[in-house]
Parts: C-alpha cells; structure tokens; sequence
C-alpha cells in the first residue's frame, strides 16, 4: 500500500475536501476524457447523490461542479476568476472550457441535486453527462468522491475493492497495518519518517520531495495567518462570526502576564486550528490534513510545536509531515477519512491521530510511542457524528478542529510519558472506526439530517 504524503495533504480550497474539491477534480477529469473523444459535444448536464445533494449547498458543491466544468482546478484556483466567470455562466448558460468548444450549461436546468438513495458505490456520487445538439447523452461517467479530494471512477472503485492501485513489493517498506510499519521499523532500525521518506523517493526526486512538503507547511502557515488576521460574518447564513483573530489579540496581551492561567496554551492550540478552518468556511486555500473539514489540526499543532516548545527546530518539519502522512494512509486505507461514510471519527479523529503521531515523531518518541500517540488520539474521537448545521463547515466543525488539536497534543504527551507498551493496538482502533462508521446511522454522515444539524436555536 502506498499512497504518498502528497495525497494525503494536498492544496486545495474550501470548504470541503470531499464536497468541493473532490466534486471540482472529477469535473475536470471528465472534460479530459470528451477532450478524446472522437465526436462533437454540445452540452453538459450533472446530477448530485447521497451526501453530495443534501449538504452540497451548503459546502458549495454546486459552484464545484459547475467551476470545474469550465475548467477551473483546487491547486490553481483564483477566486476572483471564478466570481467572473460564474457570473458569465448564469447569464449564457454555456461554459467554455479550455481546449474544449463552448457547451451548453445551464446551472438552474443541468445540475440536479437528486435526494433519493445515494448511488452504491459511496455516498458522495456525481453523474457528468455529456449531450449532442439535440439534448441526448452520449456521454456520461460516474464519479465518487470518497473524501480528502479523493475521486474514482465507477471502474476505479471496483478495482480498489479487488486491489490496490500500487503494486505490491515496489517500495522498500510497502507497510499496510501499522503492526507491519513497526515490524518493519525494528527491523530496518528506521524511524516511521524514514521509512516514509524511503518510499517517497520511489515517486520523487529528494529536491521535489523536499521542495513539496515545504510548500505544504508554507501553504499551511499562511492559512494560519490569514484567519488570525481577518474579522468578520463567515458566509453561508449562519451569522457565524470569525472569533479566532479576536481570541489571538486578546492572548498576546496576556503574555508575560503573571496572572495568566496556565492552561492559556490550549487556547493559543485552538485558536490556531479556529483560524484555518475559519478560512476554509469562507472558501480559502487550505491543505487538505487529510481532509478540509479536519484542515485545522495539524497546521495548530505544528504552529504550537514550533511556537511554544524549546528545542523545534523547523528542520523537522519534513519529519513531522510524512509520519503523519504516514498514519493517514493507514486509516484510509484499512477504514476512511471521509465523514460521508464514517461521521466525523473519520476526518477530525484521523487528523489528531497524524497529529498525535507527528508530534510525538519530532519530540523524540520512537516508532511505538509514535504509535501509541496515534491510537490515542484517535480512540478518544470514536463514534463522533458528522453532523453539520445546514450543511455548511462552521458549527460544529470549526471548534471541533481546535479540541482535536488539543487531543493531539495531550495524546503524544501521554505516548512520550509511556514506553511505548500499550492495551490497544492502533490497527485495532482503526478497525473499530470502520465498523462505528458502518453501524452509523446515514443521519449522522454529513447529510444535515440528525444530531446538531437539526438542533439549532428558533430565532
């Protein structure tokens, strides 16, 4: 199994990792496959399923799909050149795409939220379409979009659930469980960032490996300092208000403070994951960590490692990042990091874990208390809903990302106060996430439908 920390943590923009930017990638592969076609297109048509029609208002998943069907992509995206051009495609009802003719799209008439059961393969399916002059498909692909901006086909589904897309053997240390990434460890006298770094290079020269997940931290911070810096209404209509530059302001003038409280740090961890996932609400660039919902945890706890604890050096970051990296494959690949199919355990729980265990990594833990870090963390977010009100990234997921950066912290505290030696395994806990994920109600997973989403204030 390998999947890169390239993967796992991607560039993109808000609010949803699985909602917007997934909806986003899959509109744009299919424009690839007409652009191969050997015939004429005139027109294109979509429709929303599962989770992708009950929360999609909410998470923009309509400007997603109609973005990318005139061609706009999440690492490149200019937000005032989308405004444009949506504006543009409301007035003509055409998109034109790059390399491709202008194609009739009328978003009010060809983008079709279906609320019925969601489509077998995951709950968060888009059909694209594509139609002749005379209206009729003669083209179509199903897409799933199965959280962190991952997208498959329908094809690609069926050959996930028989193999992996990697071949086995093709990399130094190709572990699948996490008793195989620790067996490997001892074995090879190799930390979990080693290991990782060891398998990258397979894909990636050292200077891009490097290059890259410095651009991920550098993406990373300065979503930090945008959502410290800004103030204001979130959009969407909930009456959000931004709190995090606020909370920041009012802490830097307590420092030096004698009277300060120490548990004052949890407040400077949580402000940190408030304010990416602030920017994420209001549709800024993020990093995918691994998902946009869950994009404030491990951003927070590397800003509080290297802000807050004597000896960070930012020369680990790189360490930091693929551990974490690391433990993300593990969960997706033996559960999900997507909240559509396992609730929120899947997105804020799989992040502190990375968290947790990358923490642990640049403090000096070794590869079992990183493990340790990782199970903890994890274990103590099990069975949490993805329950968003309105279906929009704000309540409660905006503070929920700054308590599982707390969790992190505390979690990797404890790992590094132990041996290592613990009762359960991480692969265990993750094996229990899928199966709570699969015994979750489907009102519990991000459809809007139960939990706080439907216990909101009157007036």
């Amino acid at each position: 199994m390998f999947l890169s920390v390239f993967d796992i943590f991607k560039v993109g923009i808000g609010p949803s990792s699985s909602h917007t930017m997934g909806p986003m990638v899959a509109a744009g592969r299919f424009l690839a496959h007409l652009r191969s076609l050997p015939f004429q297109v005139a027109g294109l048509r979509a429709s929303l399923h599962g989770s992708l029609a009950f929360t999609g208002m909410g998470h923009g998943t309509d400007r997603a799909v109609i973005l990318g069907l005139a061609g706009f992509l999440p690492a490149t995206f200019d937000a005032d050149r989308a405004e444009a051009a949506l504006d543009g495609i409301r007035a003509t009802g055409q998109v034109s795409p790059p390399d491709l003719p202008p194609l009739r799209f009328d978003p009010a008439r060809d983008l079709l939220f279906d609320y019925g059961p969601p489509l077998a393969g995951h709950a968060n399916g888009l059909v694209l379409m594509a139609t002749d002059a005379q209206g009729d498909v003669i083209a179509s692909e199903t897409y799933y979009s199965i959280g962190g901006g991952f997208v498959h086909t329908e094809a690609e589904m069926q050959a996930k659930r028989q193999q992996d897309a990697a071949p086995r053997g093709h990399f130094p240390f190709p572990f699948e469980t996490a008793a195989q990434m620790l067996s490997m460890s001892r074995k090879a006298g190799r930390s979990i960032a080693a290991m990782k770094r060891a398998n990258e290079l397979i894909v990636h020269s050292p200077q891009a490996l490097d290059a890259g997940l410095a651009q991920l931290w550098s993406v990373m911070n300065a979503c930090i300092e945008r959502g410290l810096a800004a103030r204001g209404e979130l959009p969407g209509g909930l009456r959000v208000q931004r709190r995090a530059g606020a909370i920041h302001a009012a802490i830097m003038a307590e420092r030096g403070v004698n009277l300060a409280p120490p548990h004052q740090i949890n407040d400077w961890i949580a402000t940190y994951a408030m304010a990416v996932n602030e920017e994420n609400a209001a549709g800024g660039q993020v990093v995918t960590a691994p998902t946009n919902g869950a994009a404030g945890v491990v951003p927070a706890v590397i800003r509080y490692w290297l802000d807050h604890v004597p000896g960070a050096s930012a020369a680990r970051l790189g360490d930091f990042l693929l551990t974490a990296s690391a433990i993300g494959g593990l969960v997706k690949h033996n559960a999900s990091i997507s909240g559509a199919e396992c609730g929120c355990q899947a997105e804020v729980g799989s992040a502190a874990a990375m968290a947790a265990a990358g923490l642990c990594a640049v403090m000096g833990g070794t590869p079992e208390q990183v493990e340790n870090a990782a199970e903890i963390a994890l274990e103590h977010h099990l069975g949490m809903t993805c329950d968003p009100v309105r279906g929009l990234v704000q309540v409660p997921c905006i503070e929920r990302n700054g308590l599982g950066a707390i969790k992190a912290v505390s979690a990797a505290s404890l790992a590094l106060r132990g041996n290592g030696q613990h009762f359960m395994p991480l692969d265990n806990c993750i094996e229990a996430m899928r199966q709570t994920g699969a015994d979750m109600s489907e009102k519990y997973k991000e459809t809007a439908l139960g939990g706080l989403a439907v216990n909101v204030p009157n007036c």
